[in-house]
């Protein structure tokens, strides 16, 4: 297969044949396949069991013909988030799950969905991407070379730190945060009055442990499966940005494909999708609830995180003309 690029010895090691198909023979007449699939993430997260979920389908629905292999914490990249999506876009690898946030990184745009407090719950979040946010991510990702095989879902995120509580925008004063590599959540900490940090997520556990940065923002089952909650003394449960991930695959990749090899990668992945957001929706309730044993947790009321809006408004003013009217009104809750 002629997909599969290689810009480095430590690439072609660890890659090997991942995009190479086997003789036909071998497999009744079809193409066999041997694909990469990576998650920013740690293996016990839910980000990992959509993975292997996926990995499974596509097993058994190809009589072992298509075989995945999954590699955790961006292992591909060295843990770099943002040098696994490019790997993704060049074809190096084939699979990915990573957060639009971290899209948003190289492209603006894909942080559309991503807006502070834009929706109130999954129910508002699910509305706008059944009613047109999907397709419009779809339509952007291929200008990346990219195939969106659908949502899946980090959830909610919330912000975690050792210095004291946070429930008013003047408690994140100077406070070190680290931040995903993206501009709009630079933007939104520095008018917060905080000091925002970017570093590669495999650092976090570790910067926090040793004090060179005060605190973090992730979902749930991030903070608590990648044990940051051992590390963290207060949590602020603001959900204040929605994340879903994009299951993504290389778009040259999938082209080249069969129509039933193509429609297999499609079942797979809606089920991979399905069973990693119930998952993760299922895992949050006895994940805040573990958290509230060895952690301050501050639940913010609508009256609190009014205050929280109002003050990021000037970073939604400055953000929309990027992202587009199109992707705008297309995330908007229905």
């Amino acid at each position: 297969m002629k997909f599969l690029k290689t810009s480095t010895a430590a690439v072609v090691l660890t890659l090997g044949l991942a995009g190479c198909s086997a003789n036909a023979s071998d497999s009744g007449g079809a193409e066999s396949y041997n694909w990469d699939f990576t998650v920013t993430v740690g293996d016990g997260t839910t980000w990992y069991l959509g993975a292997e979920k996926f990995a499974e389908v596509l097993d058994e629905e190809s009589d072992g013909r298509i075989q995945v292999n999954i590699f955790a914490n961006e292992q591909l990249s060295g843990g770099d988030a943002a040098a696994g999506i490019e790997q993704l876009m060049n074809g190096d690898k084939a699979f990915s799950y990573n957060s639009t946030i971290t899209w948003s990184g190289i492209d603006p745009r894909y942080g559309a969905i991503n807006a502070p407090f834009l929706y109130k719950d999954y129910a508002e979040a699910e509305a706008a991407i059944n009613g047109g946010a999907l397709d419009a991510y779809k339509e952007l990702a291929h200008e990346s070379n990219v195939e969106l095989l659908g949502f899946g879902e980090s959830g909610f995120r919330q912000v975690t730190n050792n210095v004291h509580p946070i429930t008013k925008p003047s408690d994140l004063a100077n406070m070190k945060l680290r931040v995903p590599g993206s501009s709009l959540f630079l933007d939104l900490y520095t008018a917060l009055g905080a000091d925002p940090i970017t570093m590669d997520f495999s650092e976090v556990f570790t910067s926090l442990q040793n004090g060179t940065i005060d605190g973090q923002e992730n979902p749930y089952d991030v903070i608590y499966s990648n044990g940051l909650a051992e590390v963290q003394e207060h949590l602020t449960v603001w959900n204040y940005v929605y994340d879903p991930l994009m299951l993504g695959m290389n778009k040259d990749l999938y082209d080249s494909l069969s129509d039933e090899d193509k429609a297999l990668v499609e079942k797979a992945a809606a089920e991979a999708n399905k069973v990693q957001i119930a998952e993760n929706r299922k895992r949050e309730t006895e994940q805040l609830e573990a958290m509230k044993g060895s952690m301050n947790v501050a639940e913010l009321d609508e009256s609190q995180i009014k205050a929280f809006r109002e003050a990021v408004s000037p970073v939604h003013d400055k953000f929309e003309p990027i992202r587009t009217e199109a992707l705008v009104s297309a995330v908007q809750p229905k």
